[in-house]
């Protein structure tokens, strides 16, 4: 049987009424909407079951946490406050992760443009730009199909800019990895862009940095997958042969090995 759908608003809807017209308290009236639909066969995976919280004043209805959140973000950006931007993004981003429900609302709510803006608005202020990239990696983990050519461009430009940086290079490399996941057209465009040595280079930059070589063997290994069901022929062998061939990646890869057979790096240098 094929799974059904509702949409978020259908599902608030409904918990909105058990509230209001039959008296129940708010997490009742969740559960009961929860076990409605589950009754009958909908898939509540994309859906936040949560109740949704007042707004922040009398003519704002009631919002999810997580788009009062993204308000806020807004607001912040518009107003060039930049110590409340950090703020905001630090709390959507913890939102983000909390499951792929969230950030797939988020998503509909128009976030990565907003997210995106605080990006490009971040450049020259390491904190900010640590902060908008994680919630970047956070919104697009499962949702690929959020980057868009500027976002690319920026992605390639902030990897160059600040391929010193721990920080930044482990969140743009997270990044790379969560839209070029199942993902064909980025990855192809990504390459075309120059990613590749960047993936290799923080490799070699990085060698002494365990988290930063997991996450770029994680996404050198990305660009080698043909696991996009959308497209019928990937470029996962040209990918593979630029990598070892045009960056050196395999050597750089066998060194990155060395040393490391007691510890469980070593895995994931292997996976690449």
């Amino acid at each position: 049987m094929a799974a059904k759908w509702i949409t978020q608003e259908t599902f608030d809807a409904v918990v909105q009424e058990n509230i209001t017209e039959f008296e129940m308290e708010p997490e009742e009236a969740l559960m009961e909407a929860i076990e409605q639909f589950k009754s009958q066969d909908v898939d509540l995976s994309n859906i936040v079951k949560a109740v949704q919280k007042p707004g922040a004043d009398a003519e704002e209805g009631p919002r999810h946490g997580i788009l009062q959140t993204l308000d806020a973000v807004k607001k912040s950006i518009d107003s060039l406050s930049q110590t409340e931007v950090k703020q905001h993004l630090a709390i959507f981003s913890d939102q983000c992760r909390t499951e792929f429900a969230y950030r797939y609302l988020a998503a509909q709510n128009s976030a990565y443009p907003v997210i995106l803006t605080a990006w490009k608005l971040s450049v020259g202020d390491k904190n900010t730009l640590t902060k908008a990239l994680s919630a970047m990696a956070a919104l697009t983990d499962g949702q690929p199909d959020l980057l868009d050519a500027v976002g690319q461009q920026l992605l390639i430009e902030t990897m160059q800019e600040n391929a010193d940086s721990s920080e930044v290079t482990q969140l743009a490399l997270r990044i790379v990895r969560h839209v070029c996941l199942k993902h064909e057209q980025n990855r192809q465009d990504l390459v075309k862009a120059g990613v590749l040595p960047l993936l290799v280079g923080a490799i070699t930059k990085h060698a002494f940095e365990e988290e930063i070589v997991k996450e770029a063997c994680s996404a050198v290994r990305v660009m080698t997958l043909d696991d996009d069901i959308r497209v019928p022929f990937g470029h996962a062998h040209d990918h593979a042969k630029m990598i070892v061939l045009e960056n050196n990646g395999l050597k750089v890869i066998i060194e990155a090995a060395k040393g490391k057979r007691e510890n469980h790096l070593a895995f994931h240098i292997c996976m690449c």
